[in-house]
Order: structure tokens, then sequence, then C-alpha cells
């Protein structure tokens, strides 16, 4: 089935997947992950002749982290799928009800947003949680994963098709690209894919931004800050920044630089060196942050890298106010955070950084959607429109408007006779 029918077939099967029961598609959802556990063998092979090969290509050692997809992630991706059941359904809720005037009542109402195209990086697991979202929330999709894992994609959209389809769910809702060829043609599928969400490089996002009239919805970078203020736990500080860089280096969420306020970095910076060298973390700083402790200097370009790896630079300011410039200027308005005990600190960071995450005494690694409660993510946005963070299941539909009459009509409305708006608001459901 080339590209064009597979589009095609998904827009279809979106039209019906729209209306599928709650219970239908939490059933659906049961099937796939009792087919996943029953089928991990074929899984974890298929995962290991992926692993053998990005090994002989000489594949990152971040990426191959990314990759690996073993017993324990399999449990724990299932584990998701169980806790996506146990969500709201997300579509069919009434946002808000209106009466325009006795017998014309207005709704505003989620509902899917219908075909969605996802290009997504080497992480098997990401496959799993972006078609289990898409079947929560109605919406067919498109998935294109890295070529690294490719034979790990392959089995795991199978057993989710069948699965899902077994169960009920319309044919045609899943569909699987697998070439880059198809990536470039699926850009110019307006007229059956609804949204695009990018998951890959600076270059990559912007490239699909600027070739296609879909709507695209994602993010670049992931260059994160944590600020330690003046007035800082040290304590807490070291714990905190040791986290957010060390937890797991190879993705969005970890911090890639670290800035420190003078007042407090004496205190702060040996003791945050020797936690972060003790977890095998490189570090570059600036010049004043080397008058501190004896590390690599930092380049311009440091400022402006996503590392994904066991890499952090530091930079010492002279004040809030520059921590948050710096941010707004170097970030990519992903995920952001201070530590700090002052509350006015706090407030005007929390207020003031543009990101998409601002978390004030917590780790930046908090930004996903499974610890939000999301039922795990297709993605972290950093756009303003639509949807921002982590992107779960409210972040999959939009809205349509439903008027409910009896009989009225506009020129009722019009002229020196016409009858007024009650523009109330009402507090039900809608219900037909």
């Amino acid at each position: 089935m080339d590209l064009l029918e597979l589009a095609q077939k998904a827009k279809k099967s979106a039209v019906l997947l729209s209306a599928v029961s709650s219970e239908q598609k939490n059933a659906a959802l049961a099937a796939i992950a009792k087919a996943i556990k029953q089928n991990s063998t074929r899984i974890i092979e298929a995962n290991q002749r992926d692993l053998d090969k990005a090994k002989n290509d000489n594949l990152a050692v971040p990426l191959l982290k990314r990759l690996k997809f073993d017993s324990a992630k399999i449990a724990e991706t299932c584990s998701g799928i169980e806790s996506l059941i146990g969500l709201s359904d997300p579509v069919g809720q009434t946002i808000t009800a209106t009466e325009l005037d006795k017998g014309l009542e207005l709704y505003k109402v989620s509902c899917p947003i219908g075909v969605i195209g996802v290009i997504f990086e080497s992480r098997p697991d990401a496959l799993v949680q972006i078609s289990t979202l898409c079947l929560k929330s109605g919406n067919a999709a498109l998935l294109k994963g890295g070529t690294e894992a490719a034979n790990t994609n392959k089995a795991l959209f199978e057993i989710i098709e069948q699965a899902s389809v077994s169960a009920g769910i319309p044919a045609g809702w899943l569909g699987l690209l697998q070439t880059r060829d198809d990536v470039h043609a699926m850009l110019k599928l307006d007229d059956c894919i609804d949204l695009i969400i990018p998951r890959g490089s600076n270059e990559f996002v912007k490239y699909i931004m600027n070739n296609t009239n879909i709507a695209v919805l994602g993010h670049a970078d992931g260059i994160c800050h944590v600020y330690v203020d003046a007035k800082a736990d040290a304590d807490m500080a070291v714990k905190i920044t040791v986290d957010s860089k060390t937890q797991y280096c190879a993705v969005c969420n970890a911090a890639e630089t670290l800035l420190v306020h003078k007042d407090i970095a004496a205190k702060f910076l040996p003791a945050a060196k020797t936690a972060l060298e003790v977890k095998g973390v490189e570090l570059r700083g600036c010049e004043k942050t080397r008058k501190f402790i004896d590390i690599k200097p930092a380049s311009d370009a440091d400022w402006k890298t996503e590392y994904l790896d066991l890499i952090l630079s530091i930079k010492v300011v002279d004040s809030l106010d520059e921590a948050i410039e710096f941010i707004n200027t170097y970030g990519s308005h992903h995920t952001d955070a201070i530590v700090t005990n002052d509350k006015n600190a706090a407030e005007n960071f929390l207020n003031l950084v543009d990101s998409a995450d601002v978390f004030l005494n917590a780790s930046t690694r908090f930004a996903d959607g499974f610890r939000f409660g999301l039922g795990a993510e297709v993605g972290i946005s950093t756009n303003k429109i639509h949807a921002r963070g982590p992107v779960g299941l409210e972040g999959l539909v939009i809205y349509k408007w439903k008027l409910l009459g009896t009989g009225q009509i506009v020129a009722d409305y019009t002229g020196t006779t016409a009858k007024k708006f009650t523009h109330k608001n009402l507090k039900k459901d809608f219900k037909l």
C-alpha cells in the first residue's frame, strides 16, 4: 500500500474512530497491553537485531540507550497503557454551554483532531505511547520512527494494529511509514493529514515547519536550565541539579546549563562539582565559574547546545534578572527550574521565564506526560497555540460548536423589532 492510499484510509478510519465509545477504546487498549506482553519474546528479538546493527554502525551511546527495549521497558510500557485506560475520555466533553435565547443552546464540545502524522526518534516505546494516546483520543495516526528501530517498530506496529482491530477499532486507523521519502511525501498530504508532530533535531523540526501547509506541533531543542538562586538551599540545589542532569541525560528535559547566583557560588559550586563528577559529568564553565572550581572553559556555543550526554555548562550570574534574560535568550522554551527559598524570586522566575514548563525547587526531569498524569505523551510542545508542554490526551483533541435550536432564524434577531440574545451560561453538558 502506497503512502497516499495509507493516508486516505486513515482519513476514512478517523471519521469512524471519532464516534467509538469510551468502553470500546479502553477494551482495545487492554487488548494491546495484553498482546505486547504475550509477544514480548518477539519484540525483544526484533530489538536485539536493531541494537546489533546500531552497534555495528557506531550509533552514539545516548541513542543506544533510547533504542533498548527489554523486558523492563515492556513492563513499563504496558503499565503506561493501563494508566491510560484509567484516564477520562477527552472526547465529547462539554467545554462551555451557553443559552443564546430560550430554546437556542450553544455547546462547545471536544472532538478528535483527525489524522495525526508523528515522526519520532529511536525510542520504540514512543511508538506505543503515541499510538495508544491517539487511540484513546479518537485520532488516526501515521507513524514514522527512526531507521535504527525499524525491526522493533515493525513488530510493535503489527501487534498493536492486529490487537486493536480485533477489538473493534476501524481498520486503517494506524499506519507505519517506512522510508525518509515517505516523510517528504507526507508533508504534501494536507488533504488527508490534520497535524504533524515531529520529534527530532532543531534542523529537522524547522525543515518540517518550512515544507508543509499542515499544522505542526512540537519542539526543536531541549536546552533546559537549572538556576540556583542566592537564597537557595545549597544541599537541595545539588540534589536537584544532579537529578536534572544525570537521572537520564539523553532526553529533552535533562538540564544542559546550570546558572548560579554569585552570592551562593562559593558554597554551592564545589559541592555540585563533586556530586556531578561522581556521576561522570564533564563540566564546562564561564570565567567567573572557573574562579570557584577548576573545570574546562565554556564557549558561546555551549550555551546553545543540547548535549543529550553527561556534559553540563555552568555560568555564574549577578542577579535573578540576568538569569531570566539568559534563559529567554539561549533556552529553547522547553523546561527551566529555579531553586530558591525566596518567594518573590520564585514568583518572578515562574512568571517571566518564557518556557512551556517552569518549576520551583524540582528537577527538570518532571517535564513528562506520564509524571504530569497525562497518560504519557506524544511529545513536548513549545508552541503557544493549542497545546504547550507535555502533550497528552487534552492536546490531541480540538472542539466543535454544536447549536441546538427549536426553529430560530437570524432574521428574528435583526431590525427594529429584533429579539435580544440572553447569552446566559448554562451549567449542563451537551445532550440531545
